[in-house]
């Protein structure tokens, strides 16, 4: 399933195996690290091919778990949206990442807005979520500004790096 969208400032279109450079270039910070589960620091090249070529092959399957969406800027990837765990005519999780240089811009408000209205209008998904760690409040504050609201916290319920961690579960729903 591949889909593009266009936006004033970026597009949203299907990741490529050549995106690994510019990914690589724009995921690779602790920052960012920090704030997402499974992002690690350093970020590889091979880190890199290794996602992308298990993202690439969902497009050619009949019922993908993944629709990811690379954000291009300038002809880079400078980040995604990914729609994990996609249940057709159901839900889908949202998870994303944007390179730091392009924090604070609403860059990647726009990007979920369009993303949830493509799962809400194109796959007619009913529920659309997202967790976040307590700690990363640009990502809540995108949530928020797109109409998904916290459902609660799950205490406990993430390791990563070996020590346990507690989620915010957000969700729009229609």
């Amino acid at each position: 399933m591949k889909y593009v969208i266009k936006t004033k400032r970026f597009v949203l279109r299907p990741v490529r195996l050549s995106d690994a450079r510019s990914m690589t270039a724009n995921i690779n910070d602790r920052e960012i690290s920090r704030r997402t589960l499974h992002i690690p620091y350093p970020y590889t090249m091979r880190d890199a091919n290794k996602w992308l070529k298990r993202k690439t092959r969902y497009y050619r399957m009949k019922n993908s778990p993944s629709i990811p969406f690379a954000i291009e800027i300038d002809q880079a990837m400078v980040g995604c949206v990914d729609l994990m765990h996609y249940v057709p005519r159901h839900k889908a999780e949202i998870g994303y990442w944007l390179g730091r240089r392009f924090w604070g811009k609403g860059i990647m408000s726009v990007a979920v807005r369009e993303v949830a209205t493509f799962a809400f209008k194109k796959l007619k998904l009913k529920r659309v979520y997202a967790y976040t760690f307590p700690a990363n409040k640009g990502s809540a504050r995108v949530l928020q500004k797109n109409g998904f609201h916290r459902e609660g916290v799950l205490r406990k319920s993430v390791v990563k790096k070996g020590k346990f961690f507690n989620d915010i579960l957000w969700a729009k729903v229609i």
